[in-house]
Formats: C-alpha cells, structure tokens, sequence
C-alpha cells in the first residue's frame, strides 16, 4: 500500500506567522520551523505505517518546494522536493500507483481568517472559484486527486482548514493543531501532543481507506481567478483559452480537471511573474 503526502507549511504545528515559514531563508524562525514541519511528516508517515502502509511519497508543497528536511525523514518514506512541477502542491501524483493521499500542514483561503490565510499565490491572488464555488488549496488539490480516483484521508492544520475539508472532501480524518485567532494569531498544541494526535490520526486514515471516496470535480469545469492588480489578469490574454471577465478575473474552462488547473497554474505563473511589469 502507498501514501501520497502533501505537505504545505502555514498548518504545521506552532505555525503563526509569515516569518516562520520564509523559505527564501529571511525569516530568523524558518529553520526552527522547517524541523516541525518535518516533525509532523514523520507524524503522519509512522501512523500510516503502523497501518499497513509499506511506501509514502512526500511532496513538498511550500515556498520553493524544499522545505523538509530529507536528513531527518522517515525510512519508509521518499521525498519529491523542488518547486518546477505541472501540478504544483500534487507534483508526483501522477507518477505511481496510490491508494489515499494525506494533506499535511494545509491553510485556509484567502480571506478566511485561517493563519497565514492564502490561496496558492498570496502575493497575487484574491481568489480562485471551481464551478463557482470559493475554494482553497484544500480542495483545490482534492480535485486533483479526485482525478486519480484517490481519497483525501487526511488533513492536518488549523480549525479554518479541517472546516474547509469537512464541508467539501465528505468524511477525512481531521487533526486540529491549532485555533485560528486572526491571520498572524494561533492557539497552539504543542509538538509532544500534535505527534501523537497525528500519528492516530493517520493510523485511522488507513483503516478507513476503503470506505472514503474521491472529491471529483463536475466537468467541464469552470475556474476563475480574482487577481490582485490588473497585469495580471491582462497578460493572461495570452493563452487563448483565457478569457478575461473584467479587469482583474480571468475565466478557464475546461474538459477536464487536470487539464483546467494546467491552465490555472499557468495563469498564476504569468500573473505573477509580471505584477511589477515584466522587465521590472
């Protein structure tokens, strides 16, 4: 049985503020925190272990996708680390044959009120709607799983996250590792107890695996993206299957999901390569 684990920063335990996970290395907290981030990884793959589960691949899904630390990582577990992937948080999805999926450390959207509240790309994204729904990487990525016919098993994070996933995925296990108080203020669980909440949780995941089924998106499907300058939306009159709502949403249909959040990944890549002009 195999594992596929996303791991994002901002829903790790202890997490309350952006300097904590600046993966450019200003933050003065990062390396602390790329150590509980890994924590909890490991969290998750010892009770998915003691569960059956014999291989779980770990995609790295903050920042520039390097964040855990592969000296400290579990032995049953592989690492998928670097940011240049086509289906982003999910890189690595696509590559073997999984029976459930783990989220790991996930935030609520933007505008939420979920710590380090965001929605893939925070510096350019006000929002991103499937068939018209507001969603965040949650079930973004669920959709994307869904594809592959895979469940989400389970979600780790604060209490905006676990709420997310419980309205929209059905019935994961959720672990709560925090209170979300404002964007910058959490109430914390501290690691000793968070690890053993993980571990069971994950442990359940495992066991319930036959009973939880696939998010699967309706398709065609229909996603928009609320920019927050106007370059952004503008330049994505480049790809001709963008169509632009007004002066900074941009509309992507698609056949298929897989094929619609290429399109929207795209999108956010050019959005946000060019906020300051693109020579800037």
């Amino acid at each position: 049985m195999r594992i596929f684990i996303s791991v994002d920063m901002e829903g790790i335990t202890g997490v309350a503020s952006r300097l904590a996970c600046k993966s450019d290395g200003v933050g003065p907290e990062y390396g602390r925190f790329r150590k509980l981030m890994t924590n909890d990884v490991n969290a998750a793959i010892e009770g998915a272990v003691s569960a059956g589960v014999d291989e779980v691949i770990v995609g790295d899904g903050h920042g520039w996708m390097n964040n855990v630390l592969i000296e400290n990582l579990h032995e049953k577990a592989r690492l998928i680390s670097g940011s240049n992937k086509l289906l982003c948080q999910m890189g690595g999805i696509e590559d073997y044959k999984f029976d459930g999926v783990f989220f790991i450390g996930y935030h609520g959207h933007e505008g939420s009120q979920g710590i380090v509240n965001h929605t893939i790309m925070g510096a350019s994204v006000t929002q991103i709607t499937v068939n018209g729904k507001v969603v965040g990487e949650t079930t973004i990525n669920a959709g994307i799983a869904g594809h592959y016919g895979l469940p989400v098993a389970l979600v780790t994070g604060d209490d905006i996250v676990t709420a997310e996933a419980k309205e929209n995925l059905g019935n994961p296990e959720l672990v709560i590792v925090k209170r979300a108080k404002d964007r910058f203020v959490a109430d914390c669980l501290p690691p000793k107890v968070t690890e053993v909440m993980i571990r069971d949780g994950a442990k359940r995941a495992v066991e319930r695996l036959a009973s939880l089924k696939p998010y699967q998106v309706k398709c065609p499907v229909t996603l928009e993206v609320t920019f927050k300058t106007t370059p952004e939306a503008a330049m994505c009159a480049l790809f001709p299957t963008v169509e632009i709502i007004n002066s900074k949403t941009v509309r992507i249909t698609a056949q298929d999901y897989i094929t619609g959040f290429k399109q929207l990944w795209g999108c956010l890549i050019l959005g946000n390569s060019v906020q300051g002009g693109i020579f800037s």
